[in-house]
């Protein structure tokens, strides 16, 4: 159990790292920091329901289908 809990974390982790376009953001001068932190902030919103989608299909793999 232990283990499927930090498989999920793991997987999480990766989706919102990769979904984030950080060197767009932060490699641009012409985004102020509170659109950053909005952006941001958005990003992570609209990635929760993908991650739960992920961590029910690995669990319950019949729902998939």
């Amino acid at each position: 159990m232990r283990a499927r809990v930090r498989i999920y974390v793991l997987l999480a982790s990766i989706w919102f790292v990769v979904s984030l376009p950080l060197p767009w953001l932060i490699g641009n001068d012409a985004v102020p920091e509170g659109a950053l932190y909005t952006i941001l902030g958005i990003i992570g919103i609209m990635s929760i329901p993908f991650v739960m989608l992920a961590i029910v299909w690995s669990a319950r793999p019949e729902l998939a289908s």
